[in-house]
């Protein structure tokens, strides 16, 4: 770099300071400036031999994290610090936590500790899964929540300034933030920064899917915002006659939410009716604010017929992220459904800003409910699960989950996730309670464990001391924490079942004169296809595994581990001289890796990728390759949890493999039309039909057809073809 291009560098990172003083939502004393200053100083020292993959200075991230934590989360000077602090320890030897700790204080070194551990946690992908390192770090919600928040802050840079990196990378990043940073912003009540990571999780996992709709969403900006000033038109004199000191805003839908609303409703596009949402935003003083958001509905009411089933009420019983605001969907101008939220302004700043914002609030009823939260995971954070995947999996459930709200027989309010069972409830009071629950009450009538809750219920639960959990009360319960106990409680069993069976296996191996040792056991969990030692003792203990099988295994031992041996060893086949031409015309082979080699796999039942489709290898403990949909519902687990695992795959040419797809149409019934969908099948396209079945009901028919098809190309001109003929109205893949 030239002298001139080090001052003009120079420059912006001292105007980037200085926009991030102004930014900040807290008042910032002097002290704090200073604070902010000094770490400003040793972040640039520590940095300054840094470029990141784009070529910029590295110092410019830590200052834009610090900006998000300090504008768009609205934390403090201390947070503010530890984000510009936060790569200092690991990037940077001579900075030690122990200088951090003299020089900082003991908060902003305990945070910078956190954030420093998170960060070594992805280099371990060889020895543990990326679940394993994310219940690591969600663990860290314990020590200090603003670790998780300033990470969350962190992600949302590197997914803001991530096209320099490749491909793969990017897919890795973007499906681990679809996977866990967007819920957790979610729980946290980042609603803001929850939409932009999902939406940018969207741009690099399916990119030609997000262009697309933010193409379609710039192109109607014009019309939207014509639409929502017809709509404020018609309340404005109402509000304005009330004295009400109010604020209308638009506000589009994130790219990410219309694509789920598209997938989940099987819908294009122009069929998302509420694609935008209308937000009133008004003043008020603590006392009155329940009153005008009513005052408010009923005008918006009044001249709006409210969908009845539609309505939210979250100011009379907030969310546990300690969100508040009152949803309704009306029938708007030109018979267009709109979704309208309804808040003051402190509701709107803990809407946007969160924990922040909660204790600039702190003097009304507003507790910080993230402290509820934290306490409540605590125990399911600390469970001694095994399975780190299903950890995982069950607490991303839960940061999603809707809620609904249950009474005790004494009148206290319970808050649960959407799909509770009298189960959960029992074990959200106290773990004993669960742990002897023997049956429920609700609404003073007997109900079956699994009988799901809903908002309202009154719920009593009947206990008794000879009750202990037992298998099927997996299936009844829903939240982590009662699944986490119930699974303790059962393994606890396990485990003194499997020691007995330990001992009656040594007995057993020693009259067929075979050793118990780590060889032989792990020779037996192959050979009974069972996944633990564990398993294997509890099945001995319990007699599922008896002598005649035992004696099986002696005489076939050493064959039987051979063959497994030999079977996981393949030589690769390298695919050479692709024409490329060809590769563009045709899809039937798959090939992996940057070397395209050709492997044995098979093809996951869970999404059934044809031809053409964009896929994925996923490398299986017992299955060997499984070829898996890019947008197939598991692909973020399994590129989240064992990214290491991940194969690249893409087909190539494909004229002599065919594969079986399924098609679903629906529209008006008229005469002939199953005549017509036939001859389009069978003339236009020369596609085999397996099967094909109508149903009519007052006039509306809904078909299935499946087909046999060569590529996912073939497929698609099929369906085109279909939706060209009169009276269908949707033809979807499933």
């Amino acid at each position: 770099m030239t002298e001139v291009d080090i001052e003009k560098e120079n420059a912006a990172i001292a105007k980037a300071y200085k926009e991030l003083l102004k930014v900040s939502y807290q008042t910032l004393t002097v002290t704090d400036k200073k604070l902010i200053r000094k770490a400003f100083d040793v972040a640039v020292d520590a940095h300054k031999n840094q470029r990141r993959k784009s070529g910029e200075a590295y110092i410019f991230h830590p200052i834009a994290v610090a900006k998000i934590v300090a504008q768009e989360i609205g934390l403090d000077a201390t947070c503010i610090a530890a984000a510009l602090l936060h790569d200092v320890v690991e990037d940077n030897p001579e900075y030690t936590h122990n200088f951090i700790e003299n020089t900082f204080g003991k908060t902003v070194s305990l945070i910078v500790d956190g954030l420093t551990k998170i960060s070594s946690l992805s280099k371990e992908t060889d020895v543990s899964t990326q679940a394993e390192n994310f219940r690591k770090m969600l663990l860290t919600l314990n020590d200090d929540v603003r670790v998780i928040i300033i990470k969350i802050a962190d992600r949302l840079h590197n997914m803001q300034t991530m096209d320099s990196m490749r491909t793969d990378k990017q897919e890795k990043i973007a499906s681990e933030t679809l996977y866990i940073y967007a819920p957790l912003a979610h729980r946290i009540g980042l609603y803001n920064i929850k939409s932009e990571l999902e939406d940018l999780g969207l741009k690099y996992t399916e990119p030609e899917v997000y262009h697309n709709i933010n193409n379609k969403i710039k192109e109607s900006k014009e019309e939207q915002d014509a639409y929502i000033n017809a709509f404020s038109k018609v309340i404005v004199d109402s509000l304005d006659k009330e004295g009400l000191n109010y604020d209308i805003k638009g506000r589009p839908k994130s790219i990410y939410s219309i694509r789920r609303k598209m997938l989940k409703q099987g819908v294009s596009f122009d069929e998302v009716y509420d694609k935008f949402a209308v937000r009133i935003i008004y003043k008020s003083d603590f006392a009155n604010e329940k009153f005008l958001a009513w005052k408010i509905y009923s005008i918006v009411t009044d001249h709006f017929i409210p969908n009845p089933i539609r309505l939210r009420d979250w100011i009379s019983s907030p969310k546990s992220t300690g969100y508040e605001a009152l949803h309704i969907t009306v029938m708007g101008p030109k018979g267009r459904w709109v979704e309208v939220q309804i808040r003051s302004e402190r509701m709107n700043e803990i809407a946007e800003k969160g924990y922040a914002a909660h204790y600039k609030y702190k003097e009304g009823n507003a507790e910080d409910a993230l402290d509820t939260w934290i306490d409540k995971l605590q125990e399911a954070l600390e469970s001694n699960e095994t399975n780190a995947v299903d950890f995982v999996e069950q607490f991303k459930l839960n940061l999603y989950s809707k809620e609904i709200y249950v009474f005790s027989p004494k009148g206290d309010l319970k808050s649960l996730p959407k799909g509770a069972t009298p189960l959960d409830f029992a074990f959200s009071i106290h773990t004993e309670i669960g742990m002897k629950t023997r049956g429920a009450k609700v609404n003073g009538k007997l109900v079956p464990l699994s009988h799901e809750l809903l908002s309202g219920d009154q719920v009593e639960i009947l206990t008794s001391e000879n009750i202990k959990p037992n298998r099927n009360w997996l299936d009844y319960a829903t939240t982590a924490r009662a699944r986490s106990k119930i699974k303790s409680s059962l393994k606890d069993e396990k485990k003194d079942v499997a020691e007995d069976g330990k001992e009656i296996l040594r007995r057993k191996l020693k009259q067929l004169k075979i050793a118990l040792d780590e060889k032989s056991i792990n020779e037996m969990v192959v050979f009974f296809k069972l996944k633990t030692s564990l398993d294997l003792f509890y099945r001995v203990g319990i007699g599922s595994i008896n002598n005649p099988m035992l004696k099986d295994f002696a005489s076939s031992r050493s064959n039987a581990f051979m063959s497994y041996i030999k079977s996981k060893i393949r030589k690769p086949t390298v695919v050479q001289n692709i024409d490329k031409d060809e590769i563009t015309a045709k899809y039937d082979m798959l090939v992996f890796g940057k070397e395209e080699e050709k492997l044995d796999y098979k093809l996951s039942a869970c999404c059934n990728p044809i031809p053409g489709d964009e896929v994925f290898g996923f490398l299986t403990i017992n299955e060997g390759i499984k070829v898996h949909k890019k947008n197939c519902p598991n692909a973020l687990s399994l590129q989240s949890n064992y990214a290491y695992r991940i194969m690249q795959a893409k087909w190539i040419d494909s004229s002599q493999q065919e594969f079986a797809a399924q098609i679903t149409l629906s529209g008006i019934d008229n005469m002939g039309l199953v005549n017509t969908i036939t001859k389009v099948i069978s003339d236009n396209m020369h596609v085999n039909m397996k099967s094909i079945s109508f149903q009519s009901d007052d006039g509306i028919f809904s078909g299935k057809i499946n087909v046999i098809v060569n590529n996912s190309t073939m497929l698609k001109k099929l369906m085109e073809n279909l939706k060209k003929i009169n009276g269908i109205d949707k033809v979807t893949r499933v």
